[in-house]
C-alpha cells in the first residue's frame, strides 16, 4: 500500500490539482446550501469540464464537489430548518432547535466536524480495505434491498417518539404518496384522477422543500410578533467555537464512530446512497442514547450521527466504483462515466492494474475533507449572519429560490405545485400535532421498496426467498427488533422482560449471520450466541427485581 501511496502523491500535490479541488470543493459547498440544487445537479455541471483533464485531475475535481456538496447541506438545514440535500434530512431534526435556541455557531461547528471526522474515518477504511468491503455490495440482491428499505421504514417508529399513532399515520400517508403517479413495472396510471400532470407522480425534492421549507416558513410568520424576529432568535453576537465543537464531537466518539460505519456499510451497497443513511445513523443514535428524551429538541448526538454517516457513504460508494466498477450512488455513476471517457475501466484487478489512479482518487477523498474543513470554517460566519435577518423578510426570499430550485431541477411547472402542495400539508400537520418526518421517510423509501420488490417478483413469486436469503433475513429480524425497542426503551429498568431484549437480539441475529458466506461470519455468530447467553445468565444473577440504569 504504501508503495502504491508513495506513487500517487506526486501526480496528487501539483499546484493545478490542488486549486482544482479547492475550485471544486466551494462549488459544493454552495451547491449543497442551496435547498433543491442537489449535488448531483452540482457533479453533471463539472463533468464537462473534466473531459480536457487527465484521469486523476477529472476524478479529483468531481470528489471535491462531491465531498462539499454533502457538508454544505448541514449549512440550510441547521440554518433555516431546510435540507439543502436528501442527505442532510436528519442533520435538520437536531441542528434546527438547536440553532433556534441561540446556539447556531455551536451547532454548524458540530456538524462541520461530524462531516470531517466521518469523510476520515471513511477514507481510511478506503484504502486499507476497499476490495474485501466491496464484495458484501455483490452479495445483495433485490430482496436484500427490499428487507433492507423495509428495516428502514421501522424508523419512523422510533421518530415518532409519544406520538406513536400519528407518526405510524405519517408514514403511511408518506408511502401512499409515493404510490402516485405510473407504475414502476406496467407504467400504469395510479390515483391520478384523470389529471395528466398527476401521472409523473410527486417528486421527493419538491416533496421534502414543500414541507420541511413552505411548512415551516408559513408556521413561523403566522404570528406578526415572531415574524418580525431574526431567524436564529435573539442573539446578536456571531461567534463559532471551533475547539469547543470539536471537543463535543470527540467526548462522543462511541456515536462517531458507529455513524460513520453505518455511513461506510450503506455506502458499499449500489444505490442505498446518503438518503438511507443518514437516517438510519440518526436512528441508532436515538435508540443508544441514555438522553434520547432530547432528540429533536437540540440533541448535539442528533447533528453527529447524520453528519458523520452521509461524509461516511461517499467513502463506501467510491469503494463499490473503484473495486468493482459498480455505482455506489448517482455521484459515483458520474464519475464512472468520466473514467470510462478516459479509457479507464474500474473492474475487481483496478487497484492492482492501475495503483497510481487508484490512490490517487483514494487520496484526493481524504484531502477534500480536509479543505472542506477549512473552506466551510472560513465561510461558516457569513453563513451564520443569516440568522440575524428576520423571518418575513428571509421567508420570502428562501421561498423563491425554492421554486426557482424546484423548476429547474426538470424544467417541470407541475414541481411548482407539488411544493406549494406539500407546503401546506405540512403547516397543517405541525399544526394538528402530527410528525412530518415519518411522511418524508415514507415518500423517499416507499418507490425504492416498491421497485425492489417489483424485481423480486420479477424474478419469483416465492415469498419463502425473503427468509432464505442471510441479508434478506438479518435486516426482517432487526425491523421486528426495531418495532419493539420504543417499547423496550421506555419500560427499560422496570419491566422484567427488558432484561432479556439485547441477549434475545443477539442470539436471533445469530443464525442469519451464521448462514452467510465466509470463515469469519460464522466464528462471529458464535460468540454472539455465546455473549447473549452469557448476558441473559447476568441479568438473571441481579435477581428477579430489575436493574435500573442510569
Amino acid at each position: 500500500m504504501f508503495e502504491n501511496l508513495a506513487l500517487a502523491i506526486p501526480e496528487l500535490f501539483t499546484l493545478t490539482n490542488m486549486m482544482l479541488m479547492m475550485v471544486g470543493t466551494t462549488a459544493g459547498l454552495l451547491a449543497g446550501a442551496i435547498p433543491g440544487f442537489t449535488i448531483a445537479m452540482a457533479v453533471v455541471l463539472v463533468l464537462p469540464f473534466t473531459f480536457t483533464m487527465t484521469p486523476v485531475q477529472g476524478l479529483a475535481t468531481m470528489i471535491a464537489v462531491y465531498v462539499g456538496g454533502l457538508s454544505g447541506g448541514l449549512m440550510s438545514g441547521i440554518l433555516t430548518g431546510i435540507p439543502g440535500t436528501p442527505s442532510s434530512v436528519a442533520t435538520t431534526f437536531d441542528g434546527y432547535p438547536l440553532a433556534r435556541s441561540g446556539k447556531p455557531g455551536l451547532a454548524l461547528g458540530i456538524g462541520v466536524w461530524s462531516s470531517f471526522f466521518g469523510g476520515v474515518f471513511a477514507s481510511i477504511v478506503l484504502m486499507l480495505v476497499a476490495p474485501q468491503l466491496a464484495r458484501i455490495g455483490l452479495e445483495f440482491q433485490p430482496v436484500d434491498y427490499f428487507s433492507l428499505v423495509i428495516f428502514a421504514l421501522t424508523v419512523t417508529a422510533s421518530l415518532a417518539g409519544d406520538q406513536m399513532v400519528k407518526g405510524l399515520m405519517a408514514g403511511l400517508v408518506g408511502l401512499l404518496v409515493a404510490t402516485v403517479g405510473s407504475d414502476v413495472v406496467f407504467g400504469q396510471p395510479r390515483f391520478t384522477f384523470g389529471f395528466d400532470a398527476m401521472e409523473q407522480g410527486f417528486a421527493f425534492l419538491p416533496v421534502l422543500v414543500g414541507i420541511f421549507a413552505f411548512g415551516r416558513l408559513l408556521g413561523d410568520v403566522k404570528n406578526r410578533e415572531k415574524a418580525h424576529q431574526p431567524l436564529g432568535g435573539e442573539t446578536h453576537v456571531v461567534h463559532i467555537d471551533y475547539l469547543g465543537a470539536m471537543r463535543e464531537v470527540l467526548r462522543r466518539w462511541g456515536n462517531l464512530l458507529r455513524s460513520s460505519a453505518i455511513g461506510v456499510f450503506v455506502g458499499v451497497l449500489p444505490a442505498a446512497g446518503s438518503t438511507i443513511s443518514n437516517i438510519l445513523a440518526y436512528d441508532q443514535a436515538k435508540k443508544t442514547s441514555k438522553e434520547h428524551e432530547q432528540f429533536g429538541k437540540g440533541a448535539i448526538d442528533g447533528i453527529i450521527a447524520p453528519e458523520a454517516a452521509n461524509n461516511a457513504t461517499a467513502g463506501g460508494a467510491l469503494i463499490v466504483m473503484m473495486a468493482l466498477g459498480l455505482p455506489g450512488d448517482i455521484m459515483t455513476a458520474i464519475m464512472l462515466g468520466a473514467l470510462l471517457i478516459h479509457d479507464v475501466i474500474p473492474s475487481p484487478s483496478f487497484i492492482s492494474d492501475e495503483p497510481k489512479i487508484a490512490y490517487a482518487i483514494f487520496l484526493a477523498f481524504f484531502v477534500a475533507n480536509f479543505m472542506m474543513l477549512a473552506l466551510q470554517s472560513v465561510t461558516l460566519r457569513g453563513f451564520v449572519l443569516i440568522t440575524r435577518v428576520k423571518l418575513y423578510m428571509l421567508s420570502a426570499v428562501i421561498l423563491f429560490y425554492c421554486a426557482v430550485g424546484m423548476f429547474a431541477l426538470n424544467n417541470v411547472a407541475w414541481d411548482m405545485w407539488t411544493l406549494f402542495f406539500f407546503g401546506i400539508v405540512g403547516f397543517f400537520m405541525r399544526a394538528l400535532g402530527f410528525p412530518v418526518v415519518p411522511l418524508v421517510l415514507g415518500v423517499v423509501l416507499g418507490r425504492i421498496a416498491e421497485a425492489r420488490l417489483s424485481q423480486v417478483f420479477a424474478r419469483s413469486d416465492d415469498i419463502g426467498v425473503f427468509l432464505s436469503r442471510p441479508w434478506s433475513l438479518f435486516f426482517l429480524l432487526l425491523a421486528c427488533f426495531s418495532i419493539v425497542f420504543p417499547l423496550y426503551q421506555k419500560h427499560r429498568g422496570t419491566a422484567p422482560w427488558t432484561r432479556f431484549y439485547v441477549p434475545i437480539l443477539l442470539v436471533v441475529m445469530a443464525w442469519p449471520v451464521f448462514q452467510m458466506p465466509g470463515s469469519i461470519r460464522p466464528v462471529l455468530a458464535i460468540g454472539m450466541v455465546i455473549g447473549g447467553l452469557a448476558l441473559a445468565v447476568i441479568n438473571i444473577k441481579r435477581g428477579s427485581a430489575p436493574q435500573a440504569t442510569e
